[in-house]
C-alpha cells in the first residue's frame, strides 16, 4: 500500500480525483421506510424495534428498547450491514445519525422515524454519513418546521466513490480499524471508571477510626471559613474586570470553564464588598441541578475572582480536613441524597447555607489517612483524564482520515 498523487476534477460536492465518480445513493442502493405501530402493539416481548435512541455515537445502543407483538412486513426486518438512519426527530442535529447493523442485531425491525439504506458498498457509505459530505446535504434539505428527510431526499444525496472495489474496501478497512481503536480505548475507559467506582465505595466507607462531623464543624463554626458568594445583579455584569464564577462553572467534582466569561468592575467589587476567591477554595453549589455539587477552584489565570451568592465558599484548615478528600465525599450518591432531602423552593430548587452546614459526613480522624485516600483517587482520575484525552485525539484523527480518504485527497492503493 502506498500513497500516490492524483489529478483532480471539480464536482458538485467538491474536488475529487479524476478517476472517481459522484454517485447518488439512489443509484447504488435502496432506501427503505420503517414500521408504523400503535401503543397497543408494544409489549414486553416480541420483535425489537430500532429507534433513534438505539443509535448513539454512530453505534448501536440498547437502552429504552421497544418490542412489538404483531405481524410485520418483510421490508422492516434489518439485515447485517444495513445502515440504520434517523430521518425524523425533534432535534435537528440528530437527523442523519446512523449505525451499521451487525450480525447480532439482524432480524430486528425499525421504526417509522428511521430508515434503512441497503447497498453493497455499505461500509464506505456509512462513513460518508459520519462526514460532512452527506451531513451538509441533509442540512440543506431539512424543512423549516419539520425536522425530517424523506426517502426521496435520501436517494438524492451524492457521495464520491473510487473506481475499484479494492480501493473502496481499503478505505472502509482503514476507517473501520480506526473505529476499533477508539472502541477499545472506550472499553478501557469504562473499565477504569468501574474500578474507580469500586474504589470510591471501599475507600469512603466509614471505618472504626472515622468520626461523623457536620460541614460547619469542619469549618470550626467560623463564617469566614464557610460563607456564601456575593449578590451580583445583572446590571453589574460586564465583559472584563473582576472575574465572576457562576453556578455553571461548578461541575460534579471538577471546575468547568465556559466559552463565555462574566466579570464585574473594580468599582462594583468595592461597592458590593465582594469576597475574593483564592486558588484551592472549595466551592459548593447550593442551586440544582444537582444541588451540592462541588469543585476546587484551580488557577484560571485571572487577577481577581469572586463567585455568586448561590455558591458557598468552604475553606477548612489543612490540619482539620483535606479538601481533595472532601471533594470526593461531595461527589457520592450518598452526599447528593443528603442534600436533596434538604432542598427547598418552588421555582428554583436550592439548599440554604445553614442546611448545607448541618449535613454530617464521616471522615478519618487522621489527616494522613484523608490524604492517602485522596491521593489514590486522584491518581485514578489522572489516568482516566489521560485516557479521555487520548480518545478525543483518536476521534480527531478519524475525522481527519475521513476528510482525506473519502474525498480521495489521500489514496490507498
Amino acid at each position: 500500500m502506498e500513497l500516490v498523487e492524483e489529478k483532480y476534477q471539480q464536482t458538485e460536492i467538491g474536488l475529487i480525483p479524476s478517476d472517481w465518480e459522484v454517485k447518488s445513493l439512489g443509484k447504488i442502493g435502496e432506501c427503505i421506510i420503517g414500521l408504523t405501530y400503535s401503543p397497543n402493539d408494544v409489549k414486553d416481548y416480541g420483535t425489537l424495534v430500532l429507534r433513534s435512541s438505539n443509535v448513539q455515537n454512530n453505534k448501536l445502543a440498547f437502552e429504552n428498547n421497544v418490542f412489538v407483538k404483531m405481524e410485520l412486513p418483510e421490508r422492516v426486518f434489518v439485515k447485517e450491514n444495513d445502515i440504520l438512519i434517523c430521518v425524523r426527530n425533534g432535534s435537528k442535529h440528530l437527523i442523519g445519525k446512523s449505525a451499521l447493523i451487525d450480525k447480532k442485531t439482524k432480524g430486528s425491525a425499525f421504526g417509522a422515524f428511521m430508515a434503512i439504506y441497503r447497498t453493497e458498498f455499505s461500509k464506505i457509505v456509512f462513513y460518508n454519513f459520519q462526514s460532512n459530505i452527506i451531513q451538509k446535504q441533509i442540512d440543506e434539505n431539512l424543512g423549516a418546521t419539520i425536522n425530517q428527510i424523506t426517502n426521496k431526499n435520501l436517494a438524492s444525496y451524492k457521495i464520491p466513490l473510487p473506481p475499484t472495489l479494492e480501493e473502496k474496501t481499503l478505505i472502509a478497512t482503514a476507517l473501520s480499524n480506526t473505529d476499533n481503536w477508539i472502541t477499545n480505548l472506550e472499553k478501557l475507559l469504562a473499565k477504569k471508571n468501574l474500578i474507580k467506582q469500586g474504589a470510591l465505595q471501599e475507600l469512603l466507607q466509614p471505618k472504626e477510626d472515622w468520626s461523623e462531623k457536620s460541614i460547619i464543624e469542619l469549618a470550626e463554626n467560623k463564617k469566614e471559613l464557610f460563607d456564601d458568594g456575593d449578590w451580583v445583579e445583572s446590571e453589574h455584569i460586564i465583559n472584563n474586570g473582576v472575574r465572576l464564577i457562576q453556578t455553571g462553572n461548578i461541575g460534579i467534582g471538577k471546575y468547568v470553564e465556559k466559552n463565555y466569561k462574566k466579570y464585574i468592575s473594580e468599582k462594583s467589587f468595592l461597592e458590593l464588598s465582594c469576597k475574593p476567591l483564592v486558588e484551592g477554595d472549595l466551592l459548593i453549589c447550593r442551586l440544582a441541578d444537582p444541588a451540592g455539587r462541588a469543585c476546587i477552584l484551580p488557577n484560571i489565570g485571572e487577577d481577581k475572582v469572586i463567585t455568586s451568592v448561590d455558591v458557598t465558599i468552604f475553606r477548612p484548615r489543612n490540619e482539620i480536613a483535606n479538601r481533595i478528600f472532601l471533594l470526593y465525599i461531595f461527589s457520592t450518591s450518598e452526599w447528593f441524597q443528603k442534600v436533596t432531602e434538604r432542598v427547598g423552593g418552588t421555582t428554583h430548587k436550592r439548599i440554604s447555607r445553614s442546611s448545607l452546614g448541618n449535613i454530617k459526613i464521616s471522615v478519618p480522624n487522621n489527616i494522613k489517612e484523608q490524604i492517602r485516600i485522596a491521593t489514590i483517587l486522584s491518581d485514578m482520575d489522572v489516568e482516566i483524564e489521560q485516557l479521555e484525552i487520548k480518545i478525543d485525539k483518536a476521534k480527531k484523527v478519524k475525522q481527519g482520515m475521513m476528510q482525506e480518504l473519502l474525498t480521495g485527497k489521500t489514496r490507498l492503493v
